[in-house]
């Protein structure tokens, strides 16, 4: 019996589930078998990404399951190469072809690249893209606020999510609040850090004890009080499993506060600062 995984609503009043699965490195058939296991044991968000070269892993999968496209809401991202308008136009349709689907249920551009100033024109190409129907709704991904002022400002639009790395080694306060004042859904990319890490965190396995849980379950949870979506990353079915039983228990204010304050300025996995990292 596959597990129910709450929803959440989105500014442009579409929903999605608050916890998906990352497909990061899940390629051919032993991927496509991955994904299909993971919408089997109730996981119906898939994130994806042009620059994964794995958007028709994800497409085989949606073909293989028996669960109906329309409860499934599959993701996408466009890379900073393709960020002009006629070229992030073509590169939606190539996504869309690759995957062998009729739209995506979220595309968001991957990175903002502020030194090639083009994340407002590709911005443009998706909003047109919603409007034509090849996607659903649309968002972006590691954008600070100073970016997503500057889609608002120039196109009237605000991203209905923001998927940015988000982990309890670098919990991104200041950021998660900034959305939560302007609307916009927080998505946790690499929720769980590293596991070689996270699982030998003291602080961690102590709270795993007290709630007989695992620590991916507590971590996982302590997304989910947050009100961010995430996405973890698993090709093992019983992982899989394990990832999405978070519902039946709640953390403790003062074990969430414990959590967050493991946070440190040099938390981010490859010090990947959005305000110059530049993704192609």
């Amino acid at each position: 019996m596959s597990i129910q995984v709450p929803e959440i609503t989105l500014n442009d009043g579409n929903r999605i589930p608050v916890m998906g699965l990352g497909t990061y490195k899940l390629k051919g058939n032993q991927g496509a078998a991955s994904i299909q296991h993971a919408i089997n044991n109730g996981y119906r968000l898939i994130d994806s990404a042009y620059n994964y070269e794995n958007e028709g892993t994800v497409g085989e999968a949606v073909r293989r399951t028996s669960v109906p496209r329309e409860q499934l809401k599959i993701t996408s991202k466009l890379p900073g190469r393709y960020h002009g308008y006629d070229d992030a136009v073509t590169t939606i349709q190539e996504s869309l072809y690759r995957a062998n689907l009729d739209y995506y249920d979220l595309y968001i551009i991957h990175w903002p690249n502020p030194k090639r100033e083009q994340y407002v024109d590709a911005w443009q190409a998706l909003i047109d893209a919603k409007k034509w129907g090849l996607v659903r709704s649309i968002g972006v991904s590691n954008f600070l606020p100073e970016h997503l002022k500057r889609l608002e400002e120039e196109t009237g639009v605000m991203p209905s999510i923001n998927q940015i790395e988000l982990h309890p080694f670098f919990n991104q306060e200041e950021q998660r609040k900034w959305h939560e004042e302007n609307g916009i859904v927080t998505e946790s990319w690499s929720p769980l850090y590293r596991a070689s890490e996270v699982f030998q965190n003291e602080t961690l396995k102590e709270l795993a004890l007290k709630y007989d849980k695992s620590i991916s379950q507590v971590v996982l949870r302590w997304h989910y009080q947050l009100g961010a979506v995430s996405i973890p990353k698993s090709s093992s079915p019983a992982r899989q499993l394990e990832n999405l039983s978070i519902f039946d228990f709640s953390l403790e204010k003062e074990d969430m506060e414990t959590i967050a304050g493991l946070s440190r300025e040099d938390g981010r996995l490859n010090d990947q600062d959005p305000a110059v990292y530049e993704e192609f």
